[in-house]
């Protein structure tokens, strides 16, 4: 297996000590592959999952030319280009019920929207636009050969791809499947993905707090984060600040794990010991990202499970999994297609504060004004372990990496923290 230090080394512009965040999210993405299993599930339970392989038409959808309205299934040749054509009705046509014969010139058949076209026909004319007179269809000027016909195959035909391989099901998709006659589909499996926070001074919720201690959040916040994007979840608890312990953890979820997530144990000071750890068990890259917040983070692998050790901080730990890990464990499920959070650029309704040099997240609301206007502000206090920021936000403000301060009004990159994806 190629060393990780060998593939982040021949990227233009790596520096462990000062990485600007587009070039880590390139290391990260040259490191990481998908799951190679794969398995067939019924229709209805492929929803969120990723496509394994190609789904290929086997039919013709539409399966023969039908009609697009409801109306008069007519020959294009006989409509007159100046005035108004008589034909005469010789029958009609329902959906899942066909005409039975070829028709005839000046013959017309009354067809419902879906109904295979009459052999001999090639155009419908709506029933709004026609006067009926008995058994005769008074057709006004005007028509255009070939109108409100669908064509066999126009929708999908024999041999073409319907969906690819590497596609995320949406609801659409499962009624594509259904009309192609399917029942089953092949999808990757489900990454699996082990969590578990670190530090002596973390207490389990419903606990009662000692002196220095606080409640475990990360898990919480990572857990809601991860399970959002259909993975399986191990939740491994929290590890102590012990050698044996984090050790046996480690090793733990990587033998149950497609990847490991962790939180706390990366700053300056506990890096020392993790990285010692770490470098036993696997190759573990430590890094200080030129961002704000969420500087210190670790990218490697243990045994055959990715890592990714994340900053202790309550919301440097959100910042650095919608930035790096969220992508990482999408294109580890084998996603392809476009799957990165929408980014927008909208004004800023007030002033911020900015150093060229690193990549800030600041917390923020976008919303509209009474105007019509989409404006985004900042949620308060920005600090690090102020999770309520994040709470109240629904997106992040994107200062990149060379940009200074911002005036009010000025336009600023805003990432939801939901899109379509």
């Amino acid at each position: 297996m190629t060393s990780l230090r060998a593939i982040a080394s021949c990227i233009d512009g790596y520096d462990p000590d000062a990485l600007p965040v587009e070039i880590a999210r390139r290391v990260i993405g040259s490191l990481v592959a998908p799951v190679a299993a794969c398995e067939r599930v019924a229709v209805r339970a492929s929803l969120g999952r990723v496509l394994g392989a190609d789904v290929v038409s086997t039919t013709n959808v539409p399966a023969s030319d039908n009609s697009a309205m409801d109306g008069y299934a007519v020959r294009g040749a006989d409509l007159s280009a100046g005035g108004e054509t008589v034909l005469r009705e010789v029958g009609a046509a329902f959906a899942g019920q066909a005409f039975d014969r070829a028709v005839g010139p000046g013959e017309c058949v009354r067809v419902m929207t879906g109904a295979v076209m009459p052999a001999g026909t090639d155009t419908v004319v709506i029933q709004e636009h026609v006067r009926v007179e008995g058994d005769r269809v008074v057709v006004p000027p005007g028509q255009q050969a070939g109108q409100n016909r669908r064509f066999a195959g126009e929708d999908l035909a024999v041999g073409q791809v319907a969906l690819p391989a590497g596609r995320m099901m949406r609801p659409a998709d499962l009624g594509l499947l259904a009309s192609l006659g399917l029942a089953e589909v092949t999808v990757r499996r489900r990454p699996r993905v082990a969590f578990f926070s670190t530090g002596d001074e973390l207490a389990s919720v419903g606990a009662p707090l000692r002196t220095g201690e606080v409640y475990d959040s990360n898990r919480y916040t990572l857990y809601g984060m991860l399970a959002r994007l259909g993975v399986d979840l191990i939740d491994m608890g929290v590890v102590r600040d012990d050698p044996a312990r984090l050790e046996r953890a480690f090793l733990d979820a990587a033998a149950s794990a497609d990847a490991v997530i962790t939180s706390g144990g990366v700053s300056v000071g506990e890096a020392d010991f993790t990285r010692e750890l770490l470098g036993r068990l696997g190759e573990v890259l430590f890094w200080k990202i030129a961002m704000r917040p969420g500087r210190p983070m670790a990218v490697g692998r243990i045994r055959d499970a990715f890592f990714f050790g994340l900053p202790g901080n309550p919301v440097a730990v959100m910042v650095t999994f919608y930035g790096f890990v969220r992508d990482a464990l999408l294109r580890l499920a084998g996603r392809t297609d476009d799957c990165e959070l929408p980014v927008l650029q909208v004004p800023c309704a007030t002033a911020l504060r900015k150093r060229p040099g690193r990549t800030e997240f600041q917390r923020g609301v976008l919303a509209r004004g009474a105007d019509g206007k989409w404006s985004v502000r900042v949620t308060g206090q920005q600090g690090s372990g102020v999770l309520r920021s994040m709470s109240e936000a629904n997106c992040f403000i994107v200062l990149e990496h060379g940009r200074g301060d911002v005036q009010a009004g000025d336009l600023v990159s805003v990432q939801l923290f939901e899109g379509l994806a």
